[in-house]
């Protein structure tokens, strides 16, 4: 049939005529051409990983930077839930003898600083362009992202200012009296149940909710006798930790872009709900009847906060006056009960320490009565030291984050561009023999006026350093002070037998705060039992 006949075909005749035969080779042509792009696309991207690895890679032994070879999935986190933060800092600070340390976010370069003089200069003299963290919470969760601790400027530097007089010493003497009724009642607790079994880190969490429930909100609780109450169940919450929980803490801290990704979040959602709840009937009940009665806490501050900002135009969404009040319940309840939890428990390791501490409180008690004032408990001087050795010992978050805004010259050797992430390795300078001999015993005299002056500057920051240290510092000394005081002074402790050594209790491994990882236990006997 030629192309003339083919032409003159009607439809019938070309449907008769059977199928047209096409070449097996046509039909495989687009399959093929899919397979090759795939191909071409999956080789062209994996030539682009590895170069780009391979240039992450060579990042700091190009610029002369100490550092161990990073992994191509988790960067320099390979240690990731299964050791804390602050230990792994401090292992890199031994290992490598060096002012500062390169490692990876994934694949992100930051640095490690582990140099007094270099430390001062990031916190205090260059701070200006170290004023930013490199953490985030994200969009997704406003009350982790706008809190204090969190936020950046120029936010921060309003929030920080208004808030600073909340601490002040005036105010910490006034709410002192509420945390001395608290230490009492903490001394009731221990009485009643010192033939159970009474778990420190536990029994301190109930203490250190009351005190900042009152402290914060004005919120009269009875957590430290009954280890209950409405922001107990908030607390508790935060404390169950879990892998997905420690999910969300690294990638806030370590890898923010899979924040709003994934919607973590700084804090546990039900425990924030729950808050909220409480949170707003206090300020609705605050807001509908001004002035009956000065609380002088957290809440009236945020009150007078929201009336200034809205006098100059400065309109905050409401969840940054929430996350003010989530940050000093939440971040500062569970770092104090562990200090006192360490405290106590190396205390039961050290009969001599804990002796020179007992006759002290009792000489003070002698002088001025068992309700110490907060001038009493300034001038408790081994006291003070004792809480200065267990910061220094477990120091609760022993690494600062900072961000340069800018290029800096970190020394003659190295520049780091705008944008890198810096870690100043406080946990690891604490435990350096050169700074601290003998650096994992336990030795509050070694804070002793006589011997203070042998510290070296920028070694010891417990709560940080320069404008963005921890505004709740004295609220801590404070608070801790008030319950040593009392406890140790009706107290004497000592180890339940087959007790670890206090270098032998594990850490949580899965949050990013030093504190115990396992269930820690003393023996309470009442010191008229003792004489």
């Amino acid at each position: 049939m030629n192309s003339a006949e083919l032409r003159t075909m009607n439809a019938q005749e070309f449907n008769n005529a059977g199928p047209v035969i096409v070449p097996q080779s046509f039909e495989n042509i687009p399959r093929m051409s899919i397979l090759f792009l795939l191909f071409s696309l999956t080789t062209c991207f994996s030539a682009y990983l590895i170069l780009r690895w391979n240039k992450v890679k060579n990042y700091w032994a190009e610029r002369g930077v100490p550092h161990s070879p990073p992994n191509p999935f988790l960067g320099s986190l390979t240690f990731m839930q299964r050791k804390n933060v602050g230990i792994w800092m401090r292992e890199m600070y031994e290992q490598f003898k060096s002012p500062y340390i390169g490692i990876w976010l994934i694949w992100k370069p930051a640095l490690i600083i582990n140099d007094p003089d270099i430390a001062r200069r990031i916190l205090v003299k260059d701070n200006t362009i170290f004023r930013d963290r490199y953490l985030s919470s994200g969009s997704t969760d406003p009350i982790g992202g706008l809190n204090i601790f969190t936020i950046n400027d120029p936010d921060w530097s309003n929030i920080r200012r208004k808030l600073t007089n909340l601490f002040t010493a005036a105010k910490l003497r006034f709410v002192q009296a509420f945390a001395l009724v608290k230490a009492k009642e903490l001394v009731q607790r221990v009485d009643r149940d010192r033939n159970k079994s009474l778990e420190l880190k536990t029994l301190f969490v109930d203490y250190t909710t009351d005190v900042i429930g009152t402290f914060a909100f004005g919120l009269e609780s009875n957590a430290t006798l009954t280890s209950k109450g409405p922001l107990r169940k908030v607390t508790d919450d935060f404390m169950r930790f879990s892998v997905y929980r420690g999910l969300c803490w690294f990638s806030i801290f370590f890898w923010p872009d899979l924040v709003d990704i994934f919607r973590f979040s700084l804090f546990p959602k039900e425990s924030t709900d729950y808050f909220k709840k409480i949170y707003l009937n206090i300020m609705d009940q605050r807001l509908k009847h001004p002035g009956s009665k000065q609380y002088k806490d957290l809440v009236d501050a945020l009150i007078e906060i929201r009336k200034e900002s809205e006098e100059k135009n400065q309109n905050y969404p409401d969840d940054l006056y929430l996350a003010q009040a989530a940050i000093v319940l939440l971040g500062g309840f569970d770092s104090t009960a562990s200090a006192l939890t360490y405290m106590t428990y190396e205390l039961a390791h050290d009969s001599e320490r804990q002796e020179k501490l007992y006759k002290e409180l009792k000489e003070a008690e002698s002088k001025s009565g068992a309700n110490f004032d907060a001038q009493t408990l300034t001038d408790l001087t081994y006291l003070n030291c004792v809480f200065k050795e267990i910061l220094r010992k477990y120091a609760p978050m022993g690494w600062l984050d900072r961000i340069a805004s800018t290029d800096y010259n970190i020394d003659e050797n190295l520049t780091i561009p705008a944008g890198t992430v810096i870690y100043v390795n406080a946990i690891g300078m604490h435990h350096d023999p050169k700074y601290f001999p003998e650096p994992y015993k336990f030795n509050p005299d070694r804070f002793l006026p006589e011997n203070e002056g042998n510290i070296e500057p920028y070694t010891y920051m417990p709560f940080g350093d320069g404008p963005r240290v921890c505004i709740g510092q004295r609220f801590a000394y404070m608070s801790a002070r008030t319950a040593a005081a009392q406890l140790f002074l009706k107290y004497k402790v000592k180890p339940i037998p087959g007790a670890p050594k206090p270098k032998d209790v594990k850490v949580e491994s899965k949050g990013l705060f030093l504190g115990p990882g396992e269930p820690v236990y003393v023996e309470f006997i009442p010191r008229t039992e003792c004489e």
